[in-house]
């Protein structure tokens, strides 16, 4: 038994199984024991053979299954089983199980069951569960067919150049969604569930020849050791695993991009899709990574590192550009020119809070349109985003609460903000941001650089995974080639090994080809 065997082997331990019986009454009771009161339970009961004595039972949630499927290729067949004189059915009756089982249901996946608590599980999940009558076996008969959104563009993380689709809230469409992406034997989807009472089914994505083992096998011990009634979206599962809860920053990427994942899978991470929501998990995650967009790699190397320089700055502008406006215009105006110290004095004169106040008022204000702006209907959200923030702020001026400057600040700090692929670290800078505006009010410069100093202990401590979350920075065997897609993405053509820093066993992902061509070129330049 290899490593991916030994550590996916199902647990039976501490699970409670209720052996079925020959009796196909007592299995029948004990089922509408458990689900007395589940209206939306139906139990479809028939006789089939000459005779009609051989008793059955077709048991579903109405609602979760395809009832066309069911009718026309369970039941239908079913109740034709046997039906003339021309067949013996008590010979028939020696090897009903087995002749059901392989010839009278025509569904692609059948299974069978030994356990009234999971023939229940398999009923609340969608599935279909037949009970026969002298037999110790139920079958599972594939027959989901709840209603689902289509698959739609994704509206957290839109891109110019790149693919449309995006997850939705079921799991299997999402799993093939990443399938189509990476079709690869080596790719694996490993299913468990979670939630002693919602059940909900989660996936684990990884190329077995790719993935860092010792990744792999934490994300598997911590999902094996969340006990919680539901899982009801990914976040549930995010704070359940992670490793220090304390942080402000996300250790673990989301995403509702299919392609994200696929390519999250080629550099040895792992993926984690959940049921019932649209947005997977991938580990581990790093401020690199986080701070990536897809379209990095569908544009030439020159836009797409100019763009990445570009956020990078806004990223630095969103956190430190109002504790900069209060630390110099409280304690250090000699650093500016002249001409700027008098407009800024001028500008200010009339306003009758300190900077600190100022500073504050303006971004718990635009905090508030952001929020109202996500909490409105779409066409509302926008509109009041847009016209609240030029409403207030001029407002704001001609009322002498704030100064011109202070609204420039706060504008360009929000599209720095903005400027950030990914939500939650956006989040966690702007939190931040206040922190180091009072740092800044109580010790100016000195103030923020001892902020500074903090956040990067802090991340310098912070790991994901066992992955130190400055990678390649503080990487224990940090290498040039890691550098190679960080501040600046090098030709793809360069980018010859995965990232070192993941310490996977295959990783090479490109070959000669640039060398080839250029060899190519070089043979018919001779031949001309």
């Amino acid at each position: 038994m290899d490593f991916f065997e030994k550590l996916f082997q199902k647990k039976e331990e501490g699970k409670i199984k209720i052996p079925i019986k020959k009796d196909y009454d007592k299995n029948l009771n004990e089922i509408k024991e458990v689900l007395n009161f589940c209206d939306d339970v139906i139990y479809r009961e028939f006789n089939v053979g000459k005779n009609q004595k051989m008793k059955f039972a077709a048991i579903y949630a109405e609602g979760l299954v395809n009832t066309n499927l069911l009718n026309d290729f369970v039941l239908k067949n079913l109740m034709a089983l046997s039906p003339d004189d021309q067949v013996d059915f008590h010979v028939l009756k020696q090897k009903i199980y087995e002749v059901i089982k392989k010839g009278a249901i025509a569904v692609s996946d059948i299974k069978e069951i030994d356990d009234i608590n999971a023939a229940i599980d398999t009923i609340l999940s969608g599935d279909t569960v037949l009970i026969l009558d002298k037999w110790d076996k139920f079958l599972s008969i594939a027959s989901k067919g709840w209603p689902m959104r289509g698959v739609s563009e994704p509206t957290t993380e839109t891109v110019i150049r790149g693919a449309r689709d995006g997850f939705t809230e079921t799991l299997r469409v999402n799993t093939a969604l990443v399938r189509r992406r990476v079709r690869d034997p080596k790719f694996k989807i490993k299913q468990m569930q979670l939630g002693q009472r919602s059940k909900t089914d989660i996936a684990i994505l990884y190329i077995e020849e790719i993935v860092n083992k010792d990744i792999l096998k934490k994300v598997k011990e911590r999902l094996d050791q969340i006990n919680i009634d539901a899982i009801l979206e990914s976040g549930y599962v995010e704070q359940l695993i992670e490793d220090e809860w304390r942080s402000p920053f996300p250790q673990m990427q989301n995403t509702q991009r299919p392609d994200v994942v696929a390519a999250a899978l080629y550099e040895g991470r792992v993926g984690i899709i959940i049921d019932n929501t649209p947005f997977a998990l991938l580990v581990p995650a790093t401020v690199v990574t986080l701070l990536q967009s897809p379209e990095d790699y569908s544009e030439r190397f020159f836009i797409s590192s100019a763009l990445r320089i570009l956020r990078f700055i806004s990223i630095m502008i969103a956190l430190l550009l109002p504790s900069l406006y209060i630390a110099i215009t409280s304690y250090h105006p000699g650093m500016l020119p002249t001409d700027l110290v008098l407009y800024v004095a001028g500008s200010r004169l009339n306003v009758p809070f300190p900077a600190f106040i100022e500073a504050f008022i303006m971004e718990a204000s635009l905090e508030l349109l952001r929020e109202a702006g996500v909490r409105l209907p779409g066409p509302i959200g926008g509109t009041i985003g847009i016209v609240g923030g030029l409403v207030l702020g001029q407002a704001a001026v001609e009322a002498g609460i704030v100064s011109p400057l202070m609204v420039i600040v706060v504008a360009i700090t929000a599209l720095g903000a903005n400027a950030t692929p990914n939500y939650s670290i956006a989040v966690a800078l702007r939190l931040l941001r206040f922190m180091l505006m009072m740092l800044a009010a109580v010790l100016g410069l000195y103030g923020i650089i001892l902020g500074s100093i903090i956040i990067l202990t802090h991340l310098c401590n912070l790991k994901s995974f066992g992955v130190p979350y400055l990678s390649p920075f503080v990487a224990s065997e940090m290498t040039l080639k890691d550098f190679k897609d960080v501040f600046v993405r090098v030709p793809l053509h360069m980018m010859k090994k995965r990232p070192e820093f993941l310490h996977r066993s295959d990783n090479d992902r490109l070959g000669q080809m640039r060398i080839d061509i250029e060899t190519e070129d070089g043979e018919e330049n001779g031949e001309k």
